[in-house]
């Protein structure tokens, strides 16, 4: 059953203030209403749940959202982005499952305002991968002191994030210095204004976090199982090699030749193999 959450919902972008005052006023669900309408959300395609579920979260969006103060983005834009987490959330969250929406949202939420602030940060060409893009975000936390990293950090760093040496000590390099800045807002005098990083957020868990990273952990492990499950034998090598290896992926070529076909007809067939993937992973999640 499909339907839409682009519910009335009071925005972050207008007034800040008068926002975060708002929000205030929405009552905390109990976990029975939580429930009850995620129970009528998800049986009887019921938008009026949908948004009491939204409505009595969006404090845990703001609470999320500022520990990215630290990026240079708008508050306001990044409220507005986890917004969006959280109606994906509320649409995937299953109540039968005995995890609260609170556990469930906090994935979801994070999620979006990553993208958001990749999508505004030059550096994105340098955080392609997901072991990049982990780089990118626990690097600053991750570090010990204030000066550049030793040898033996840099190797610890990459061994615990599943990236090179060479990619933990550029990523610090621009981190320090200006490319790593915002793109230009369109000031006056037509240059770029370079906004280096301040704060990045504080990255000790809170219980909740935890508890909802180890759920999500298992749920992706099984939807990933069953993915590749699905897949005939030769999709599925081509999948592992080209996207689940320890070290260097295969290239289309590669396997081109070990197949004795084309690097195009690779191609498709790993296109193919990822879409079906995609959509038992979601039957799953």
């Amino acid at each position: 059953m499909s339907y839409s959450l682009s519910l009335p919902m009071p925005s972050a972008v207008e007034s800040l203030d008068r926002y975060l005052r708002t929000i205030r006023s929405f009552p905390v669900l109990t976990a029975e209403e939580e429930h009850d309408y995620a129970t009528r959300l998800r049986h009887d395609n019921d938008l009026d749940a949908a948004k009491q579920l939204i409505l009595s979260h969006l404090r845990l969006v703001v609470s999320i959202a500022r520990g990215y103060s630290g990026y240079g983005l708008p508050q306001a834009d990044l409220i507005q982005e986890g917004n969006i987490g959280l109606m994906k959330a509320v649409r995937r969250f299953d109540p039968e499952r005995g995890v609260r929406l609170v556990s469930f949202a906090v994935h979801w939420i994070k999620a979006e305002i990553h993208e958001f602030i990749l999508r505004n940060w030059r550096m994105v060409k340098v955080a392609t991968t997901k072991a990049q893009r982990k780089l990118f975000f626990n690097l600053r936390s991750m570090k010990t002191h204030s000066g550049s990293l030793r040898p033996d950090e840099v190797r610890e760093i990459a061994r615990e994030l599943k990236v090179k040496p060479e990619e933990v000590i550029e990523m610090e390099s621009r981190m320090g210095g200006q490319d790593i800045a915002l793109e230009s807002h369109g000031e006056d005098d037509g240059e770029e204004s370079w906004s280096p990083i301040a704060w990045l957020e504080d990255h000790r868990p809170e219980p909740a976090e935890m508890l909802a990273e180890r759920q999500i952990e298992v749920l992706q492990t099984t939807g990933l199982e069953a993915a590749l499950g699905s897949l005939d034998e030769r999709s599925r090598r081509i999948v592992e090699a080209r996207w689940l290896t320890e070290g260097d992926s295969a290239t289309l070529h590669e396997l081109a030749a070990e197949y004795g076909v084309s690097a195009e007809r690779i191609r498709q067939i790993e296109q193919k193999a990822m879409q079906k993937m995609k959509a038992v992973i979601g039957e799953v999640l």
